[in-house]
């Protein structure tokens, strides 16, 4: 196991940081690079969990290479943008991607299948999810009659806020909200089905778009662990907050400190970091049926 990257350096160029990617500006192209930085509660830690950048480089990629969409993936090889003189291109082997600049979409396309996260906080008080009215009923994580779409506005730091599908579309045009969500329905569902397959559950997932001279382009992460809500299917039990394979060990260790979440977070404990990255390495086997190459 190697050591986690918390940022990365590329000689003489400086980053956008996101949460998790560094993203690098090479003209018509972006190098996009997935750190190991993790966060929780709107905080990201001091520490980062080993490999979880190449998990969600190569999770993303085998989605990329499944789906049947337009998206900005070009390489997953750093070499091919003119790299400055003096990188370390093994410290960005596995966990970076060189994609197409698009014209970023400004809002979070959130689909749910089942009664999770902040859905199920919306239910237990109003019945709803982002103002849309749900069955009476229904228990934590329940499946969903059928999948809705939920937007959320974009947040480089803190939460995204969850936004009705009718301000999404005074956001960014009627016409356009309506292609997001018949696409953002049409590849949650395809991707469900092929996790089903799998025995994993896609509970709920976020995508980001993009567009390039009109063209709607699926960008940034897709169906990763930090992106989406898995479950696995065997171990699932509706009435209850379902083990997911995410950082959730993290939330878990978070909440049994003293920790008052309105001040820089504590360490993490060697054995949490360990077991978090198995999750994440465990995501990836599971789906894709590929041995993760960094064990």
């Amino acid at each position: 196991m190697s050591s986690a990257l918390v940022t990365s350096t590329v000689p003489g160029l400086a980053p956008r940081q996101g949460k998790v990617r560094d993203i690098y500006d090479f003209g018509d192209r972006l190098l996009f690079v997935a750190t190991d930085r993790i966060s929780a509660f709107d905080w990201v830690l001091p520490e980062g969990i080993p490999d979880k950048g190449r998990v969600l480089t190569q999770v993303s990629r085998f989605w990329f290479d499944r789906l049947d969409v337009a998206n900005h993936a070009l390489s997953l090889d750093p070499t091919d943008v003119p790299l400055p003189a003096g990188t370390d291109v093994d410290a960005l082997r596995g966990r970076s991607m060189v994609v197409r600049k698009t014209e970023v979409v400004p809002i979070e396309c959130v689909v749910r299948g089942f009664l999770a996260g902040s859905g199920w906080k919306e239910y237990q008080a109003s019945q709803t999810v982002c103002g849309i009215p749900l069955p009476a009923g229904l228990r934590q994580a329940d499946q969903l009659p059928e999948p809705i779409f939920t937007p959320a506005t974009k947040a480089e730091t803190g939460h995204d806020e969850n936004i009705a599908f009718e301000v999404a579309s005074t956001q960014i045009g009627s016409d356009l909200a309506e292609k997001l969500r018949e696409l953002s329905l049409s590849i949650y569902s395809t991707a469900a089905d092929y996790a089903r397959d799998r025995g994993i559950i896609l509970a709920d997932t976020k995508f980001e778009f993009g567009l390039i001279d009109g063209e709607i382009i699926l960008i940034d992460e897709v169906l990763t662990p930090d992106s989406s809500r898995y479950w696995p299917a065997d171990r699932y039990e509706p009435g209850q907050s379902p083990f997911s394979y995410d950082k959730q060990f993290v939330r878990d260790w978070l909440e049994s400190t003293s920790w008052d979440k309105n001040s820089p977070p504590p360490q993490m404990p060697p054995d949490i970091v360990t077991r978090t990255r198995e999750k994440y390495v465990e995501a990836f086997e599971a789906l894709t049926r590929e041995t993760f190459p960094w064990r």
